[in-house]
């Protein structure tokens, strides 16, 4: 199953996109993608709704703007360093044990949406990144059964302001969470359409040129560690996202480094979880 929700920012409506690629109005179903809705079997629920009322569904008008697939979760947890290549661009040792830090959850936005570039940023940057839904309530969850706890998979883009990140003191989450930094989507897929989401493609295009472009496989820490080793420090909640990390190609480890300017366009997908397109802008807020 592939969830979607669409319609105005902080109005967004539930939908699903078919077998056939149609996005289906699904708020009938009278819930959202939220914690609600994963903690209460919603998957099942909504499967079993659809069995009885998919073919009275009405086609989502072309043209309409998709926000992120999950409504606003408790947390998004970031892995940093999870590449070994993009450990060794960044001029870091490849971690040890998992990196851990935050995005706040008033960043995350449509896969469509506008990158805002913030005011005062003179490096904002771009990560392509599987993010993992979490879809019951994990603590103190061992790795041999993590995958019992993942509801699914999105395309993440874990937009940075290197600057703000590395050279305004603290943690990394200062560069990691203005308005729209976290687009996410266009789909949640269902981890049982994903055979093995170790082994998928994912890629990042600036202005057409390839950039970004690896696999899952090369996961320092793969997803049963990283639920593992989470579920230790915190609790995760229902409709939680975990961004497991960006592979070599970031602006940051080009030569020159190379950010984002207004006007740039974003192209980044996942094998089997879509392809999802923004473009910078200046903050209209700055």
């Amino acid at each position: 199953m592939k969830l979607i929700r669409f319609g105005e920012a902080g109005k967004e409506q539930p939908g699903i996109q078919d077998e056939n690629g149609k996005y289906l109005d699904c708020s009938g179903f009278n819930e959202d993608w939220n914690e609600d809705f994963f903690t209460n079997n919603g998957i099942a629920r909504l499967e079993e709704w659809l069995d009885a009322n998919q073919k009275n569904l009405n086609e989502i008008p072309a043209g309409s703007r998709l926000g992120s697939p999950i409504a606003r979760p408790s947390k998004i947890i970031c892995i940093g360093l999870n590449y070994r290549k993009h450990a060794i661009e960044s001029g870091m040792a490849v971690p040890e044990v998992p990196i851990i830090f935050m995005k706040a959850t008033s960043s995350l936005c449509g896969p469509f949406d506008n990158i805002l570039i913030p005011k005062n940023s003179v490096k904002t940057d771009w990560e392509v990144e599987l993010a993992v839904v979490i879809g019951k309530r994990a603590k103190y969850v061992s790795k041999e059964n993590a995958m019992d706890y993942v509801a699914g998979y999105c395309v993440h883009n874990d937009v940075s302001e290197r600057d703000f990140q590395l050279h305004h003191g603290g943690q990394w989450v200062k560069g990691k969470s203005a308005d729209n930094f976290a687009p996410l989507g266009p789909v949640l897929v269902t981890k049982t359409e994903i055979e093995d989401p170790h082994n998928l493609r994912l890629w990042l295009k600036l202005n057409g040129e390839m950039l970004q472009d690896s696999n899952t496989s090369d996961l320092v820490f793969d997803i049963p560690e990283l639920i593992e080793h989470l579920s230790q420090y915190m609790t995760l909640l229902p409709g939680d996202v975990i961004s497991t990390g960006t592979p070599a190609g970031v602006g940051l480890g080009l030569t020159p480094p190379t950010y984002l300017k207004e006007g740039d366009v974003v192209e980044l997908g996942i094998e089997g979880l879509g392809e999802a397109k923004q473009t910078a802008i200046n903050d209209p807020e700055a």
